[in-house]
């Protein structure tokens, strides 16, 4: 059993490997946001990357260049990773070899590798080449904040697991409402909602691969739906912009702008919706619309978490997610803790 000093850095080192992938979700899709951290025998972190962008570096092959290019590949020991390394050939060549090709001697992983489509097994590649295997899930209770790392790893790849084993992409819906509980601004204002929570939504619009919005939405409001309080991925793809309308009609002049920024879908049903999404590599979608859509999607059971942002009389502002799953990506915004409250899962 590990004594408390190296369980404490190996914590540090998930600390690290989830912040940097975070400053990637909402970049990587199709593939899932990845981080990995490498110590060395005094739980020294040498290296910490992440996943950047499908067909680049995955995550441990980044760190372990920084290694290389640092000359302290001789020094590595121990690897973490918030996801199983790859022992296939896609795009870019196993991790899991090229771990092996390091002196490392341990290898932490927080999820095992839920795509049915790669043959998997890095963990027992790692394994039979005489490399110890230890798992967040079984020895997370020991670790300090261990049960919140390990839930910020399965948020991490949460969106990819229902699009890889699915076929459907992650709805999130988000929605504000004053202490009335209704929907629209004062006159002559966009929100009545503060400053924080409009850089958290701006945030979810980074992270997220799609913005699914509503017809009278867009003909009522003409919103941009874009990135524009927090910088945005850059040299990142296009996201899908889904418009849920049976007439298909929206001012020419606002389709023409969204298309300078959006891949733009009209849909006629949103039970259509997740899985027209994930046709077209959307992991993660954010739902910005007004109550007929929302009222519509929950009525549907078409969404996997709802975030609420509720204006109290005082003024202030208390955010809640309802959530469907055991794991959501909604983890990931340090707002948001404490927040979620799960509800009965229905099978959509």
């Amino acid at each position: 059993m590990a004594g408390r000093s190296e369980y404490q850095q190996i914590s540090e080192a998930f600390h690290a490997a989830v912040g940097e992938a975070c400053r990637f979700v909402g970049a990587t899709a199709p593939n899932p946001p990845v981080g990995c951290a490498l110590l060395d025998a005094d739980g020294q972190i040498l290296a910490v990357a992440a996943h950047h962008r499908a067909g680049t570096f995955h995550a441990e092959a980044r760190a372990l260049h920084e290694c290389a290019q640092r000359g302290l590949t001789d020094r590595i020991v121990t690897a973490i990773v918030t996801l199983e390394p790859c022992n296939h050939t896609g795009r870019t060549p196993p991790c899991a070899e090229a771990l092996l090709a390091t002196p490392v001697k341990t290898v932490w992983i927080a999820c095992a590798d839920p795509n049915p489509q790669v043959t998997g097994g890095g963990a027992a590649r790692l394994e039979a080449a005489g490399r110890a295997v230890r798992w967040l899930a079984r020895e997370h209770t020991h670790l300090p904040d261990g049960e919140h790392l390990l839930a910020q790893c399965r948020g991490l790849i949460a969106p990819f697991i229902r699009w890889s084993t699915q076929g459907r992409t992650w709805l999130t819906v988000k929605q504000a409402v004053d202490e009335r509980g209704g929907m629209i601004p004062p006159v002559g204002r966009t929100t009545f909602t503060s400053p924080v929570a409009l850089d958290l939504a701006h945030r979810l619009r980074r992270a997220t691969d799609a913005v699914v919005t509503a017809g009278g939405t867009v003909r009522a409001d003409l919103p941009g739906l874009n990135v524009r309080r927090v910088s945005d991925h850059a040299e990142r793809r296009k996201r899908v912009l889904a418009v849920c309308s049976r007439t298909q009609k929206v001012p020419s002049a606002w389709l023409e702008q969204a298309e300078k920024t959006f891949d733009v879908i009209f849909l006629n049903d949103v039970r259509d919706i997740p899985q027209r999404l994930a046709e077209v590599g959307a992991l993660w979608a954010l739902v910005e619309a007004g109550p007929e859509l929302l009222a519509t999607l929950r009525e549907q059971d078409v969404w996997d978490d709802w975030l609420t942002i509720g204006v109290q009389p005082d003024g202030s502002e208390r955010f809640s997610v309802e959530q469907r799953h055991a794991d959501t990506p909604l983890t990931l915004f340090g707002e948001l803790a404490g927040a979620h409250a799960p509800v009965a899962p229905v099978l959509v």
